[in-house]
């Protein structure tokens, strides 16, 4: 088959988009009871009060258990994370933390395994990752100059790290936490 005859064949498949209700949405109610993968984000001084509400949506949209806004991040209410997170900071469970080694302390004694999502010597590439589904996670994901502090990264149990070949290599911390989350939530939904 062509090239141009695949393309017309893929588009005559396209009928149209679903509208809000045939989404089947959770209510606010049912989000709260449903289960929740065993995995939180920590966010080490980030910043930007829209990434703070794009982690918010994605959050919600993995049905995750909860968010650590650590130091300076930003908190709810606010209006630049309502305006992104469009109402998940009031779905998605969050605490504050002063300092982000606090926050990693508190999950650790929890029971959590903390993974710092950083270029470090010996991370371990996003892809190579095989999370175990009876463990709990914290993935703590940096602020959007410095990255996570160096004394998180040397407290953490291990470090992932996304790989990339361009001349930057740093993705904006909201499409960070989008690309971690949507593999390690499709990897841990596969060993339910």
């Amino acid at each position: 088959m062509h090239d141009h005859a695949r393309e017309a064949k893929a588009r005559s498949v396209v009928t149209r988009k679903l509208d809000n209700a045939e989404l089947h949405r959770l209510t606010l109610e049912e989000y709260r009871k449903a289960p929740k993968l065993p995995v939180v984000v920590v966010l080490d001084n980030v910043r930007s009060l829209n990434n703070v509400g794009s982690v918010f949506r994605t959050a919600d949209a993995l049905l995750l258990e909860a968010i650590w806004l650590c130091g300076i991040t930003g908190t709810p209410p606010h209006n630049e994370i309502h305006r992104t997170a469009l109402g998940a900071e009031l779905s998605v469970p969050w605490h504050y933390a002063p300092h982000t080694l606090g926050a990693v302390a508190q999950l650790r004694a929890a029971g959590y395994i903390v993974v710092a999502v950083e270029q470090v010597e010996g991370s371990v590439p996003l892809p190579s990752f095989a999370p175990q589904g009876d463990e709990r996670y914290a993935l703590v994901f940096g602020n959007e100059l410095r990255g996570v502090a160096q004394d998180v990264v040397s407290r953490a149990d291990m470090c992932l790290e996304i790989p990339q070949f361009g001349t930057k290599h740093s993705f904006n911390i909201a499409v960070s936490v989008g690309i971690v989350l949507w593999d390690i939530s499709c990897k841990l939904r596969a060993l339910t």
